[in-house]
């Protein structure tokens, strides 16, 4: 929705509003309808804030906003980047309680809000949010941000002044160091890492810190003092699940259909992505549900095709269009277009990223905002909170052999077998069922080997840079403690970051409907064999999507996504001179080992060689 950044001066130095000027003005992408700044009395504090309008549309809900205590004296003054879908229903509740209210705007409730219940409101928010909030009477700013993050917020803090932004380049903006976090370089040029878990603060840059996700930070201004802390968590409970199946997957179905429905709300057209898989259709298929109910036009869909590429998705992506008599456009990127975009991307990427499904993303996005689109809803966390990756069935096979399931285990193998996954499941799978400890220990310790052996990396960069608690794998036990930390903790947050990049480089508004906390903790908490089932990932989202989508979709035995022909592309010319700059880059810094600029890896794993050439070529530029 927007772009925020502000500045506290601890020091004599005044806040500057040139300073407030240029952090806005480098995050001009993130929203051009409009910018508004505030500075205290005092000048000891100043927010800056860009508008992407989606809800109320009127200058009355402009930002920053203050919430008059008197007709005179602003009692909180806020700046906020995001959607509290819920708004509607908080409002209600609010007016019950004395409130009034002068805008149609999400805005002014998070306001009534926080006067309601303070730092406890954040416990009634269905939503994706950064906020800063200054709380005139007791001095101090409280800056929070969602529960999965979906919005960005970043920060720097010295002796003199703290400074936050939705993007680091704010930050840069106004004289924030940009050194590289070279512990974060060695994990990623080596093993891919790009966040690192037991630490969620850091970045890959050594004067910025974000707030992790499901966090809120407080800082007194008299006493200078700063404390963060975690307001929620999606708890694991002990207790089996007592529901039927047939409620199990009413349930499921009541709050996704809620939380698509909050997710539509806006003053601005609304539109969908569409891979072809099941997460983006069966949005779509809920979405044209709620319209015909009621009769509402259907919604516009997005997508990437790679015509003749063996992973092409088109004939998938016809079949939704065609079922729903839906109105898609297309976009077909290339590795010329990359080579062209990939400064681009890496300035409102900022820091690394896992592969170029990273670019198809960008492109769609792209085209949205070509079709005068501001808001896109998009299936990303299906994966993450229902077990969509391959990765999940080793996790789930060893909880059931742990629990001595037999049988079950037995059925499950033919099963997936049957719909073509491949799966080696060997004797190291077996003894992590039993001894996920040691399991833990094992694969911290390959990791810990592949960064400190890096056939590639100069030896000197690795002993001064390798961070052995950065590497820690963490014991698990079962399908649903994994399906918790990779949606909690660590591996969605990464994608989150990517497509909050993507779709804010041209203005757009990715909203994601499997991210409403209340679904996310019903299903966390669902008995394993609602995930996977008869060989089948997301099984009671296929369940519940039999009846509204082709069987087709519903039943696909194939993952694909947003993968573009990225090994292709790698051989592509000019692809290839961005790599060679890279580890010259890498080399010039004494990174990479100089033999490696003119090699070409080779590895009996093309895979690896893969992943390697794309890691060089990220960080080689970033540091270029």
């Amino acid at each position: 929705m927007c772009a925020i950044a502000g500045i506290m001066s601890f020091k004599n130095n005044l806040v500057e509003l040139s300073n407030l000027q240029k952090m806005a003005n480098i995050m001009q992408h993130r929203g051009n309808d409009g910018e508004g700044f505030w500075l205290n009395n005092s000048s000891t504090i100043g927010f800056a804030h860009k508008r992407l309008s989606i809800i109320d549309l009127s200058k009355n809900a402009a930002q920053p906003m203050h919430y008059l205590q008197h007709e005179a004296t602003n009692k909180y003054t806020l700046i906020f980047n995001g959607e509290i879908y819920n708004y509607v229903e908080l409002k209600k509740d609010l007016i019950t309680k004395g409130y009034q209210f002068f805008t149609q705007s999400d805005t002014e409730v998070l306001l009534a809000l926080y006067d309601c219940y303070q730092e406890n409101c954040l416990q009634y928010l269905d939503g994706m949010f950064a906020f800063a909030l200054w709380n005139n009477a007791t001095q101090q700013l409280w800056i929070a941000r969602d529960r999965f993050g979906e919005k960005p917020l970043y920060y720097n803090c010295s002796d003199e002044q703290f400074l936050f932004a939705s993007e680091m380049k704010a930050l840069w903006a106004v004289g924030v160091d940009k050194t590289i976090n070279n512990a974060r370089l060695l994990n990623y040029l080596s093993v891919g890492m790009v966040s690192n878990p037991s630490n969620a603060e850091e970045t890959f840059y050594n004067s910025i810190k974000k707030l992790p996700a499901a966090h809120y930070l407080i800082i007194n201004y008299n006493t200078k003092e700063i404390s963060t802390k975690r307001y929620w968590q999606a708890n694991l409970h002990e207790e089996k699940n007592l529901l039927k199946e047939e409620e199990v997957v009413e349930k499921f179905s009541y709050l996704f259909a809620q939380s698509i429905k909050r997710r539509l709300r806006s003053d601005v057209a609304v539109s969908t992505s569409l891979s072809g898989g099941l997460d983006s259709s069966s949005v779509i298929a809920t979405i044209t549900a709620l319209n015909n109910k009621n009769n509402n036009e259907k919604p516009i869909s997005f997508s990437a095709i790679f015509p003749g590429f063996a992973k092409d998705e088109s004939a998938f992506i016809n079949e939704v269009v065609n079922y729903f008599n839906l109105k898609n456009y297309t976009i077909n990127p290339t590795a010329e277009g990359f080579v062209a975009d990939f400064e681009k991307l890496l300035f409102h990427q900022e820091e690394p990223f896992q592969s170029s499904s990273i670019y198809t993303q960008f492109k769609v996005y792209e085209l949205a905002k070509l079709h005068n689109i501001k808001v896109v809803l998009d299936g990303q966390g299906a994966d993450e909170i229902l077990a969509g990756y391959t990765k999940y069935y080793f996790w789930y096979w060893q909880s059931l052999l742990s629990n001595f399931k037999f049988s079950t285990l037995k059925k499950e193998k033919i099963a997936a077998k049957k719909n073509n996954q491949q799966i080696d499941w060997n004797s190291k799978n077996i003894a992590a069922a039993f001894f996920p400890n040691l399991a833990a220990r094992k694969l911290t310790s390959n990791i810990k080997n592949k960064i400190l052996f890096n056939p590639y990396i100069e030896k000197d960069f690795i002993n001064a840079n390798f961070n052995e608690q950065s590497v820690q794998k963490p014991t698990i036990k079962n399908l649903n403690q994994i399906l918790q930390f990779n949606t909690c903790t660590n591996g969605l947050e990464d994608l989150l970051r990517y497509a909050d990049r993507n779709a804010m480089a041209h203005g757009i508004e990715v909203r994601l409907p499997f991210l409403n906390h209340q679904l996310v903790e019903f299903v966390l908490n669902l008995p394993e064999n609602y995930k996977i089932r008869e060989g089948f990932t997301k099984y009671v989202l296929r369940t519940a999507m039999s009846n509204q989508l082709p069987q087709n979709i519903v039943w696909r035995k194939d993952k694909i996504g947003f993968e573009p022909p990225q090994k292709l592309w790698m051989e592509n010319k000019k692809m290839e001179e961005l790599l060679m700059q890279a580890k010259f880059n890498l080399a010039k810094a004494g990174i990479l080992k100089k033999q490696v600029i003119d090699l070409k890896l080779t590895n009996t794993n093309a895979h690896e060689v893969n992943n390697y050439n794309w890691w060089f070529l990220c960080m080689g530029n970033l540091i270029g």
